[in-house]
């Protein structure tokens, strides 16, 4: 059966972050169509990815015998890691924008699964593996907009998930989520009602169309 790697990494809890309630709602869908699979579930900010060490990083350049115990030690960690993004047949990800880039706990995760000659280089291990962003954000910074250029979230995202580890990835990004809470967005709140609906929408589609796509 199928094997889903979900990683959560807003600081708020269920239905308030509008990353997780998304996230949710594919991985309900996923669920109904493989059942018997398995989701391997991390929350990265209730059990944070230590940060990268100078040993957990040199580690991944030297051979075993050369390590010393503490390169051993703190590569051991990269490894599961990584061993579970090879091993996923799907990968979901909520990333909400912090400061217009991503959380430091999923940087923390991505510095620990990037590593170069294994996830990372000519043949990635884990190349073609299709991985679902929900890239939730409290103002809007699509094309066009004044804050266009403030977008740090998909595109640091693109070069390292597609362009770097050789992942199939595609967006769902729900935004203008800071409009029912700032007096100043209430006339964007129409916009951010209908981004949230199309969001779920876009999360049951394309569960279900990444259910069809791997039982093919």
């Amino acid at each position: 059966m199928a094997t889903l790697l979900h990683i959560d990494s807003s600081v708020f809890p269920g239905e308030a972050s509008s990353s997780r309630s998304v996230t949710a709602a594919f991985r309900k869908t996923w669920e109904e169509q493989h059942q018997g699979g398995t989701v391997i579930y991390r929350d990265l900010a209730a059990d944070p990815v230590p940060h990268i060490t100078a040993d957990a990083w040199s580690a991944g350049y030297a051979a075993p015998a050369e390590r010393t115990p503490e390169q051993s030690a703190a590569f051991a960690a990269r490894v599961k890691l990584i061993e579970e993004l090879e091993e996923a047949d799907a990968i979901l990800i909520g990333a909400p924008m912090y400061n217009f880039s991503v959380p430091s706990t999923l940087k923390a995760w991505l510095d620990s699964v990037l590593l170069l000659g294994r996830t990372a280089g000519e043949t990635p291990s884990a190349q073609g593996t299709p991985v679902i962003v929900v890239a939730s954000r409290g103002g809007s910074y699509a094309p066009g907009t004044p804050r266009e250029g403030y977008e740090f979230v998909q595109n640091y995202l693109e070069a390292v998930l597609k362009e770097t580890l050789g992942l199939d990835l595609d967006f769902i990004v729900p935004e203008l989520t800071m409009a029912p809470r700032n007096p100043a967005m209430s006339e964007l709140v129409p916009l951010y009602e209908a981004s949230r609906k199309r969001a779920f929408e876009d999360a049951t589609t394309k569960a279900k169309e990444l259910a069809e796509r791997l039982a093919a």
